[in-house]
C-alpha cells in the first residue's frame, strides 16, 4: 500500500464518530511499514501519540521490546516504558531492564532490580540501577563489593562517579599489592593522589618497568625522577 494511501486511511479512521475499533485496525499495516518510515506529521500531537501508544501497545504484544521502547520514548510514556522494563527482567535482559526503568524513572523497580543485582553479583548492572537513582550510599555499598571481589574496573568506577577520593586511594593501594599496576595508576590518577603516583614509579622502576615508571611519575608531576631517568635509563 502506497504511504499516501496508508495514510490517507488513517486520517479516514481516525475520524470516524467510534475511533478506537477503527484505529486498531490499520496498526498492522503501521506495524509492517515499520517505525522509522512512518510520517505522522500531519497529525496533532494528541493524535499522533494515540496512534503511536497503540503501536506501542502491538509492538510490546508481539514481543518487539526495542521498537516498543523507541515508540514510548517518543510519546513520553513512562507507564508503558516500565512495563517494557519489565518484560525484558522477565527475559533476564537485566541491562535493559534497567535501561527501560531509567527511561520510565520508576525507582521502585529501579531499587529491586539494583538490590537482587547486588545480591547476585551483577555488579555493572547494580552500578547502572544505583547511579540511575543517584544514590551514594548504595553505590558505595556497591563499590565495596567489587574491592572484595577485586573487580577494580568496577570499584574504580563507582567510586570516582561519587567522587569518593579516599576510597580510590585505597583501591589504588589494593591493587598495587595484587600488582595490578595499570588499574594502580588509574585509581591514584582520579584520585589526584601524586605521592601515590610517585610511590607507584618508584615500585615499577625496582621492577625494571621503565616505560610505566615515567607514565607514573609523569601524572605525579615529579620532575627530579623523570629527570633521573632520562639521565640514568633513557640516553642513547
Amino acid at each position: 500500500m502506497a504511504q499516501t494511501e496508508l495514510l490517507q486511511k488513517v486520517k479516514t479512521m481516525t475520524e470516524n464518530t467510534q475511533p478506537e475499533p477503527s484505529f486498531k485496525k490499520i496498526i498492522p499495516q503501521l506495524i509492517e511499514k515499520g517505525l522509522d518510515k512512518i510520517n505522522l506529521s500531519m497529525f496533532n500531537e494528541d493524535m499522533r501519540k494515540e496512534l503511536l501508544n497503540a503501536l506501542g501497545d502491538e509492538y510490546l504484544r508481539k514481543g518487539k521490546l526495542q521498537e516498543a521502547l523507541k515508540t514510548f520514548i517518543l510519546t513520553g510514556n513512562k507507564p508503558k516504558l516500565s512495563a517494557v522494563g519489565d518484560e525484558y527482567d522477565k527475559m533476564a535482559l537485566v541491562s535493559n531492564a534497567v535501561d527501560a526503568y531509567t527511561l520510565s524513572d520508576n525507582r521502585d523497580k529501579l531499587l529491586t532490580i539494583g538490590m537482587r543485582c547486588l545480591n547476585d553479583s551483577r555488579l555493572g548492572d547494580a552500578i547502572k540501577a544505583f547511579r540511575a537513582l543517584n544514590n551514594n550510599e548504595l553505590l558505595t555499598k556497591v563499590g565495596e563489593e567489587c574491592v572484595k571481589k577485586q573487580r577494580w574496573e568496577f570499584a574504580i568506577e563507582v567510586f570516582n562517579t561519587i567522587n569518593h577520593k579516599q576510597k580510590l586511594a585505597e583501591v589504588g593501594d589494593k591493587c598495587l599489592i595484587e600488582h595490578q599496576l595499570g588499574y594502580a595508576a588509574k585509581a591514584y590518577e582520579l584520585a589526584d593522589d601524586k605521592e601515590r603516583l610517585s610511590g607507584l614509579g618508584d615500585a615499577c622502576l625496582k621492577e625494571g618497568l621503565v616505560n610505566t615508571a615515567v607514565t607514573a611519575y609523569t601524572k605525579a608531576g615529579n620532575e627530579i625522577m623523570l629527570h633521573f631517568i632520562k639521565e640514568n635509563f633513557l640516553k642513547q
